[in-house]
This record gives structure tokens, sequence and C-alpha cells, in this order.
């Protein structure tokens, strides 16, 4: 008897948790699904960036978008990122990398944090400088895709 009750009781057991195998199965497929396309979404504005793309870079931005740095206010909106890339554009070239190391997703939004090395090289010859930092952004999904709507970064260069 004690047998029998100890097999009806894992079978129990067993039913009542296939439903949520099956959900955890797939919001992981859906999570790796995102974090893909968030990784897409990064290879594409990287890659704007190190070209010089003012188009793609504007493609991939929402109206809402704020950039937060060092050294000044926030760049808000679409437009304001737009004019400080195409002034950034005119006069240097950019070799940029970034290195996720935490990617959360959680319904429609997602977060980021890692790390940066930017190669600025005038275009009118000099000297280039190196930056490394960190960074941390936020990002929704609009319409099926994914969007970067807040980008925080900051140098690691020694403070003065």
């Amino acid at each position: 008897m004690v047998k029998t009750t100890a097999i009806v009781a894992s079978l129990f057991v067993v039913l009542l948790a296939a439903p949520f195998a099956e959900r955890v199965s797939a919001q992981t497929a859906s999570t790796a699904a995102d974090e893909a396309a968030i990784a897409e979404f990064n290879r594409k504005y990287v890659k704007a960036i190190n070209d010089g793309d003012i188009d793609t870079l504007a493609s991939l931005t929402t109206d809402g978008h704020m950039m937060i740095m060092s050294g000044g206010p926030p760049l808000t909106g679409k437009k304001a990122l737009v004019d400080a890339m195409t002034r950034a554009f005119q006069t240097t070239q950019f070799d940029e990398s970034w290195a996720p190391e935490e990617t959360v997703v959680s319904g429609d939004l997602a977060y980021q944090r890692g790390t940066f090395i930017v190669i600025a090289k005038p275009k009118a010859g000099g000297a280039e400088t190196r930056t490394t930092g960190n960074f941390l952004r936020i990002y929704r999904k609009i319409g099926g895709a994914w969007f970067m709507v807040r980008d925080s970064f900051n140098s690691q260069q020694p403070r003065q």
C-alpha cells in the first residue's frame, strides 16, 4: 500500500509539473530568441557607428531615445542623437566594440550591462584616442522589434 501511494503521489507530481515545465521551456526559448534579437540589434547599431552610417543609426533609434554620458546633459530624442553623431562622423572615424556581460529580458523590456572600447581617429590626422568603459542599456520591444531606448555609459579613465 505504501508503495502504491508513493507511485500515485509521484505520478500526481509529474502531472502537475508538466504544464509548468512546458511553460518554462517556452519562456526559455522566447528569452533566447529575444537575447539573440538584441545581439543582432547591437551588431547593426555598432556597425552603423563604425561605418559612420547616420541613416541606419537613425532607423535603429526611437523618438524617445535618451543617451546619458559623463560630462554633459543627456541627449534626449532621436534628433539630438542624430545631430550629435552627424557632427562626430564629420570629423572622426570610430572603431567601437561592445562586450555585453549580462542581458536580462522581461516581457517587452530588457537591460544589458557590459563594457565597451572606442578608438576615435581624427579624419584630419593626429593622434587617435582610446576610451574604455562600462555601459547599461535599456531595450524595448516595439512592434516585434527591439530598440535601445536608454543608453548610459561612463569611461574607465582615472578620475582627476
